[in-house]
């Protein structure tokens, strides 16, 4: 059975409507309903949103497979939809998602259909398959698209079983097994698995993966197999038999890990670093950690993309309270207005930016330590803000809180099980925040105020080569990974330079941000030769993109051609940046691109910066970009 006997034209969104998960997650639903593929829309939702319960679905990389296994399907299904501006799926890199595969799958779904589906998330790690379905403008394109690659995928499954039968080649020696298994067991567990074979193979690892999804074990693990393992990778979110490996080096890692950290896995396979597996031994399971930890940066994210809607809004309003005039909101001065005050009080330090700091915090506590670190995390944040540490003091406080908890968790686990009602209501807050609190009043916001004062005045002295210099490289970081961990520092960066008074350092990042896709766009109209078909409309949606200040709109170019479109965009980006403070030019509002550009000083010099950087980008892309054949 194809994925194309699943995905019909009549389950196609090429444009989706919605601006929230949850939404979404309806529009979906709604579409299959609409195409009688359901026997009950709100049960299905109701199923969706249990998975999620589990863990998002939203696996990286701009692809969410949102996916059920319910009575309430009639007939199984796959529905597509398409955001260009993306989404905020709470996706595990903290990035939006573009792409979106809804899977139902009916309770008595045969093995033909489930496998269907499981090849669809196999397909969804290609990088330039990806891209292409972003670029599609229509049904008929997606599903062409769709038939191409999973002929491909055939024949290289063809070529593989008949060269290793699912082991990858062994050039340094000894074996690495791996298990993989979702609840649901259609998406993530083949996803984990393909990609950690398919780095085993570009590291010269022998290989093998069990995959433990709907239509069961595939590719089981052997005795001997199993006996000959220098290591296993358990990638998992579901109980997996586990006495098999007793006395083997075993990692032990949530599936979402087997799809987004392959190479350190494997690696720490390769090199024994996992402690040796006990059977019947609980300290065995690495979830706790995996679970409070699945890394800094997306503990960071989490409470960045919490902050940005207060950042946008109350960044947005105080601009707006200028119009009246710099001065407007003061009652003392002589040009105050009355709505200029209440703009500046609602989006400014007695409202939205008055949260920021612990809102910061509360969301990077609550990531590493789930819904008990939340208030430990917001009053950590709130005393941050008070004693003016700043956005540094935040960062401390929201970690710190996170880590605090999941130690209470520890020490209380020893605590009767009667008890158990008790802790998330009484012993975390109460605990997490005297000692969150009094670390952060007796050690950490002394020095930290400190070191955001030298800050602010360093920000608020700069000038010449060294302002030129700071525009350059936040222009550039905005352009490296357009949307990821340097895109995100430099527009932190830009927030806490606005919360210091100095408006310049966002200017630069503003600018830096809107040129990748504006110069994309500038390419494909004036250098057509070089680009499809699909690619010149892609293009010309990214005008407003970088208009919109939305980087991602260059992300579909930079996954089929990363080198030339990444280096053009840098350069580009951070001339912008460059220029933007070497022309003086200050701006107020964190967010809004071409729509706030009136609030900027001087916001001819402004546009010119933004032009001349989109073009550098474009003529050196137009110009490196070989001819479509």
């Amino acid at each position: 059975m194809k994925i194309t006997d699943l995905l019909k034209l009549d389950t196609i969104i090429i444009n989706l409507q919605s601006v929230t998960k949850q939404a979404v997650i309806d529009e979906l639903s709604g579409k299959l309903a609409e195409a009688d593929r359901l026997n009950d829309v709100d049960g299905f939702k109701a199923a969706i949103l249990k998975r999620e319960e589990q863990s998002t679905t939203g696996i990286g990389e701009g692809i969410a497979i949102p996916h059920a296994k319910t009575n309430a399907v009639k007939i199984p299904a796959i529905c597509f939809g398409k955001s260009v501006s993306g989404v905020d799926y709470e996706s595990l890199d903290g990035q939006p998602a573009h792409l979106f595969f809804m899977i139902a799958a009916s309770e008595g779904a045969n093995a033909d259909h489930l496998e269907t589906l499981s090849r669809l998330s196999s397909l969804l790690m290609d990088d330039k398959f990806r891209a292409r379905l972003i670029s599609a403008s229509s049904g008929e394109e997606v599903l062409e698209i769709i038939n191409q690659k999973e002929m491909e995928a055939y024949e290289e499954e063809s070529e593989e079983k008949q060269s290793s039968n699912g082991a990858s080649s062994n050039d340094k020696g000894g074996k690495i097994l791996a298990v993989t298994a979702c609840p649901t067991g259609i998406a993530h567990t083949y996803m984990a698995a393909d990609a950690l074979k398919a780095k085993a193979k570009e590291m010269g690892i022998d290989f093998k993966v069990e995959t433990n999804g709907s239509t069961g074990i595939k590719n089981g693990l052997t005795a001997a197999e199993i006996e000959e393992a220098d290591a296993i990778i358990v990638a998992a979110d579901k109980q997996v038999e586990m006495e098999r490996f007793n006395g083997k080096h075993v990692i032990i890692v949530p599936v979402a890990q087997g799809i987004r950290k392959t190479e350190e896995l494997l690696t720490r396979a390769v090199n024994q670093e996992a402690p040796v597996y006990k059977a019947g031994n609980d300290k065995n399971d690495e979830g706790d950690s995996a679970k409070g930890g699945l890394g800094i940066y997306k503990h960071l994210m989490n409470g960045v993309s919490n902050m940005l809607p207060f950042v946008v809004g109350g960044g947005i309003l105080i601009a707006l309270s200028f119009f009246f005039g710099i001065e407007a909101a003061d009652p003392a001065n002589p040009d105050y207005n009355p709505i200029a005050k209440a703009l500046s009080d609602i989006g400014g330090g007695n409202g939205a930016f008055f949260l920021l700091v612990p809102v910061l915090a509360g969301f990077i506590a609550s990531s590493i330590a789930d819904r008990p670190g939340f208030a430990p995390g917001m009053v950590g944040g709130l005393l941050a803000a008070q004693a003016n540490a700043g956005f540094l003091g935040g960062l401390i406080a929201g970690f710190l809180a996170g880590y605090v908890v999941l130690l209470l968790r520890k020490l209380f686990s020893k605590l009767p099980q009667t008890l158990d009602g008790i802790k998330p209501v009484l012993l975390y807050p109460v605990f997490g925040m005297l000692i969150t609190g009094f670390i952060m009043i007796f050690l950490v916001n002394e020095p930290v105020t400190a070191i955001n004062t030298g800050l602010t005045n360093w920000l608020q002295g700069l000038s010449g080569t060294n302002a030129i210099f700071l525009g350059l490289i936040l222009g550039g970081m905005m352009a490296v990974d357009m949307g990821g961990p340097l895109n995100k520092a430099a527009f932190t960066f830009g927030i806490a330079a606005i919360e210091a008074s100095s408006f310049g350092p966002h200017a630069a990042v503003m600018a830096g941000g809107m040129v990748p896709p504006l110069g994309i766009a500038l390419a494909t109209t004036f250098f057509k030769s070089k680009f499809s078909e699909t690619e010149r409309k892609s293009g010309f949606t990214n005008y407003f993109m970088g208009a919109s200040f939305i980087t991602e709109g260059a992300i579909p170019f930079a996954a089929a051609d990363p080198l030339r479109v990444i280096v053009s965009s840098v350069v580009g980006s951070a001339t912008a940046g460059a220029l933007s403070m070497a022309l003086n030019v200050t701006l107020p509002a964190p967010h809004g691109g071409i729509f706030v550009i009136p609030l900027v000083n001087h916001p001819f010099r402004y546009l010119l910066a933004i032009l001349i950087g989109s073009l550098i980008t474009a003529l050196i892309l137009g110009i490196w970009k070989k001819k479509q054949k």
